[in-house]
């Protein structure tokens, strides 16, 4: 923890100097002393020190200034720092007033000047109240705080963005804390390049320096925290998009076999994957393993083999410049290499009924959304799907709500989801199947309140109150940064391989006398792994699999050009 700060307020200079110089003497070694002329400079400096989440133990504070008196000055400076001690500096005729702020404001003592001899005067009373603030202060998180409110969409992406990083935080809600809720007022009415004067953007992040960021897009926020987002160098033996299972399988690979490897993701590693609560069937693993616990391995074993990795880059579009392949990124830079893998995956499809637009982050999430599951304690949550990820959800989610709510369109589970997860649910007494069931309409102003379920064997709706709703219905592929540069199906996945020779006749752009490798697609030179490929067998294994497996390739490409 930073050293607690000591505030000294008087607006004579040298009475404030030689209040300094005393806690010097005295408190250097275990406080930082910091002095100000004007309540009104130290009401600046207060907040600086809060927004860096820095301890203040104590105020010392004259009581006649002009403009803001030391009683007024306090009133304020309470507000923010309420655990801190609050001293006076009066002069004989300010004793009342002294006498009343110990009702009006909590005052804990009133020094008269002078206090000389300090040792005698003033010493023994600031030990015995910081004494006493050591034993009732709060510890002191001095990390990242996200402050904002539960049914901010803009405030689950951040923390989504920051779990899924393994960046710690602290996080704030702002309708249960009414001090981050001053501290988010003050930034936001502080204005500049990041709040663009709004005052209902939402979240706000401290960070550790004292800046705010307002809002923050994924970008900014990974290049504040200290993740890579600008490449080293401009040229790479190997690009691979995408940093799930598949891309850092290539990842791993292609840096051990010594190519110059470089990752690219637009939000986190670990994809998909990554969200997932526990997965028990990936080998190795007899207890099983966090996706979250997986990528964080992957990423660190890619990265000691020499691979570098981009985040919050997203690339989109690919060019071809023979013999070289580039990749164009959000913010305009352009990156060449040999040859290129595409793993950039799958998403969750969008649930199309009404009002699921508006209250998406307000209640409803796609994908897991872990962080959010703790904020649904003892409540009724619903999650929509049959597949393997739906029941990872489900299984998580039943360790914080009250009851979990599978809807599934079909009969059941058996045709989409692992038998081992099966049994689990089963087995999980707060875990209900709804089966021929589906969501038809979501109900809320601001957040989710209810939902319309149709049940397509009765033909019956039901409305009922809902907490939250977590969807895992299907995927869409993530390629359009290959369209009309390689061949996709009419559902946008990759062709590769044999899925690329039609009647017998290799793809019409084709100018090479050999047919595509397995994972190549209708452009030499560029691979696809993973969810992203048609044919793909979506399991974690398989796809690390196809990673390895298309940097094989890559090497026998490279041998040809």
């Amino acid at each position: 923890m930073a050293k607690p700060v000591v505030l000294i307020l008087d607006d004579e200079p040298q009475v404030l100097n030689a209040v300094e110089r005393d806690l010097r003497r005295h408190y250097k070694s275990d406080y930082r002393i910091v002095k100000a002329g004007s309540g009104a400079e130290a009401l600046d400096v207060v907040r600086q020190l809060q927004r860096r989440n820095d301890p203040l133990a104590l105020f010392l504070v004259d009581q006649r200034m002009p403009g803001m008196s030391g009683t007024e000055f306090l009133a304020e400076a309470r507000q923010i720092y309420p655990d801190a001690r609050k001293v006076l500096l009066t002069a004989y005729a300010d004793t009342q007033a002294a006498i009343d702020s110990i009702n009006t404001i909590g005052l804990d003592y009133y020094l008269m000047k002078p206090w000389d001899p300090p040792e005698q005067n003033l010493y023994p009373v600031l030990d015995d109240l910081l004494g006493d603030w050591w034993q009732t202060a709060p510890p002191t998180y001095d990390g990242i705080r996200v402050a904002g409110t539960l049914w901010s969409p803009k405030s689950h992406d951040v923390k989504d963005f920051l779990a899924r990083n393994r960046i710690p935080y602290l996080w704030l809600d702002i309708e249960q804390d009414s001090q981050a809720a001053a501290m988010v007022e003050a930034a936001l009415a502080a204005g500049g390049p990041d709040s663009g004067g709004g005052r209902h953007r939402l979240p706000v992040v401290f960070l550790p320096d004292g800046t705010a960021l307002i809002e923050p897009d994924n970008r900014a926020l990974a290049e504040k925290v200290g993740l890579r987002t600008q490449a080293e160098q401009a040229f790479y033996d190997l690009i691979v998009v995408g940093a799930g299972p598949a891309g850092l399988g290539a990842g791993v690979y292609g840096a051990s076999e010594g190519l110059h490897t470089l990752l690219i993701d637009k939000e986190a590693t670990g994809g998909q994957a990554g969200t997932s609560s526990r997965i028990e069937n990936y080998l190795g693993f007899p207890k099983g393993l966090s996706g979250a616990d997986l990528a964080h391995r992957a990423t660190t074993q890619a990265i000691r083999l020499g691979a570098e990795l981009l985040t919050a880059q997203e690339v989109v579009k690919v060019r071809m410049e023979d013999p070289y392949r580039y990749v164009l990124l959000g913010d305009g830079t352009e990156l060449g290499c040999r040859s290129l893998i595409v793993a950039t995956g799958v998403t969750v499809r969008r649930l199309n009924v009404p009002g699921v637009d508006r209250l998406t982050g307000a209640g409803i999430y796609y994908g897991a959304a872990l962080t959010e599951a703790a904020n649904y304690r003892g409540q009724h949550v619903f999650v929509v799907g049959g597949a393997n990820s739906a029941g990872q959800g489900a299984m998580f989610f039943s360790r914080y709500a009250g009851q979990v709510s599978m809807l599934v369109r079909g009969e059941g589970l058996q045709a989409s989801m692992s038998q081992y997860l099966i049994d689990q649910i089963a087995a999980t007494p707060n875990i209900d199947v709804r089966v021929h069931t589906e969501v038809a309409e979501v109900h809320g102003s601001d957040r989710l309140e209810a939902i319309t379920l149709f049940n397509s064997a009765t033909q019956e709706s039901t409305t009922m109150p809902a907490a939250a709703l977590f969807l895992f219905i299907g995927a869409v592929p993530h390629s359009e940064l290959v369209a009309g540069v390689v061949e996709r199906n009419s559902a946008g996945f990759i062709l590769t391989g044999q899925d690329l020779i039609h009647d017998g006749q290799r793809p019409k752009e084709w100018r090479l006398k050999r047919d595509p490798y397995l994972l190549e697609t209708s452009v030499p030179g560029i691979f696809a792994a993973g969810d992203v490929r048609q044919g793909a067998v979506r399991r974690v294994a398989s796809a690390v699999g196809e990673g390895a497996i298309a940097v094989s390739l890559v090497h026998q490409y490279l041998k040809t050009v």
